[in-house]
């Protein structure tokens, strides 16, 4: 049987779109141990057996690259006071490291990425969903900075990809899961107003879990 005091809080968007930031800007300010982020980019799959020209090569814009079904495993687990393994991605390389990040017993899961919402089961778990709706010229100038700086790529590699699948994948499947949302959020992570009504949001649902607690224990 899950438990009800794991609350799920999913950030989805295009790239770039400012997800990271705001998921961990609210986490920073909450400032409580009861808070944790996790990216949906950790569980991209494992391609260490081919070629890295070959990797190179694969829609990480498509739900396919995705293990979403170890991503929902774990968020069960997660909701159920288990601890989890989640898996540390190269963006570089294309491969899952042989290292994880331990994670557990949290009140709060804050899940941010770009194909969130596509999945129904994904979807189904979240208590709230969060659309970052930045304009795409942003996202991809964003983009440039990043993946150039961070994941060692060239201007034609990153354009290339976004012309040829990170925009279309956008327009296919991250643009239409919009409808999901609970609240969509303009002008990127930093939505000042955006932030503070979420974490007002948050405080209440740590503040009720607490009691629930609290409750339980004197009954027990």
């Amino acid at each position: 049987m899950l438990t009800k005091n794991t609350i799920i809080i999913g950030i989805s968007g295009a790239s770039a779109s400012g997800k990271s930031l705001l998921a961990n800007t609210i986490v920073n300010e909450l400032g409580s141990s009861q808070v944790v982020v996790i990216s949906e980019d950790s569980y991209y799959k494992d391609h260490s057996n081919i070629p890295l020209e070959e990797r190179a090569q694969i829609n990480y814009d498509h739900p396919n690259s995705l293990d979403h079904e170890l991503l929902l495993q774990h968020l069960i687990q997660l909701q159920q006071g288990k601890s989890i393994e989640v898996p540390i991605y190269n963006h570089a390389m294309h491969v899952r490291e042989k290292e994880t990040r331990t994670i557990g017993q949290h009140a709060i899961i804050v899940l941010e990425g770009i194909l969130l919402f596509v999945e129904k089961e994904l979807r189904q778990l979240m208590d709230i969903r969060i659309f970052m709706e930045t304009a795409l010229d942003i996202c991809l100038i964003r983009r440039l900075k990043r993946d150039m700086k961070e994941r060692a790529r060239s201007l034609d590699a990153v354009l290339k990809q976004y012309e040829e699948t990170v925009r279309p994948m956008y327009l296919q499947f991250i643009e239409p899961s919009k409808r999901y949302a609970d609240i969509i959020v303009p002008r990127g992570g930093g939505n000042r107003i955006a932030i503070d009504m979420i974490k007002a949001k948050m405080r209440e649902l740590l503040g009720t879990r607490f009691k629930t607690e609290d409750i339980e224990n004197k009954e027990i």
